[in-house]
């Protein structure tokens, strides 16, 4: 080889080198592991979950990733079990409802429910495409969430502040009285993460997250019937390690078949789970840096 070929094939490695560099990395949006920490397929999880009653989808809010695969999961599932699919959603508050199945039904435009309903900030780019596809398949979407009015109250003046409510308001409330058990998971760190064990304010912390749990469980188990699979969207916290919502749950109904995915960040490319992931049925890790939609 000749010096003219030398100095070629040097320039032509060293312009190529950082793209070799850069693709060769291990770049993984995400990745899905089961209640034993084993990697599983999208499509093998879809066809697991075929044999429950009730999916808790858990999120982290601003990850797009995590919104995607809500999504994905929803065509799938719908795909093997077309209209027996319902879906929910804790985004969406029980008194909201007639608005959102008039919107479902084609009767009100888009611009006519953000006037009339309270959506969350990232709705557009979230949940609006959950939200179409149920119009679209003629899907039952139900508001689960109790009115976030009732929750703030429920904070400041403590649960028996809702026996007050005047009974045309209990109906969007879970049934009175409400069982609050400080042991339930996720409630400990919470109260730990918040306030001291002893401060009032701490309790009542617990207590308006833990109206929203069952006032969640309780609309999920008026919608759902035999053969039936409802799908619930809910942030990671409300069903993480089988607290929240799926306590209710089975505290209603213990023979109710339910999954949680739960989601997990990871620093590495890998998408490995954290070494001190408490693991429900499937579990997602997503990389830290993907990107946020708020």
């Amino acid at each position: 080889m000749n010096s003219k070929s030398r100095n070629f094939l040097l320039v032509f490695l060293l312009l190529t080198f950082p793209l070799s560099f850069v693709f060769s990395q291990n770049a993984t949006a995400y990745q899905f592991y089961t209640k034993k920490g084993k990697k599983v397929k999208f499509e093998r999880m879809v066809n697991q979950l075929l044999k429950y009653d009730v999916v808790l989808f858990g999120e982290n809010h601003d990850n797009s990733i995590n919104h995607w695969l809500e999504l994905q999961l929803t065509k799938a599932l719908y795909s093997k079990k077309g209209s027996d699919l319902v879906l929910g959603a804790e985004m969406f508050e029980r008194d909201n409802q007639s608005q959102l199945n008039a919107y479902l039904a084609g009767n009100i435009e888009e611009k006519d429910l953000k006037d009339s309903i309270r959506l969350w900030n990232n709705h557009t780019t979230d949940y609006h495409p959950l939200m179409d596809f149920a119009k679209t398949h003629h899907l039952k979407f139900i508001a689960t969430n109790i009115p976030r009015k009732y929750a703030s109250q429920v904070y400041k003046e403590g649960l028996k502040s809702l026996d007050f409510l005047p009974e045309d308001e209990k109906k969007w409330i879970m049934n009175l009285p409400v069982d609050v058990d400080m042991e339930t998971p996720g409630y400990p760190e919470m109260l730990e993460m918040m306030f001291d064990h002893m401060e009032e304010g701490g309790i009542n912390f617990v207590a308006a997250q833990a109206v929203k749990d069952a006032t969640m469980a309780e609309s999920i188990l008026d919608y759902w019937s035999q053969g039936k699979l409802f799908l619930h969207y809910n942030g990671n916290y409300h069903s993480k390690e089988y607290g929240g919502i799926y306590w209710y749950l089975k505290k209603q109904n213990p023979h109710l078949k339910i999954a949680v995915i739960s989601v997990f960040e990871s620093e590495e490319n890998s998408v490995s789970l954290p070494k001190e992931a408490k693991l429900t049925e499937f579990n997602v890790v997503i990389p830290s840096d993907m990107t946020k939609t708020y």
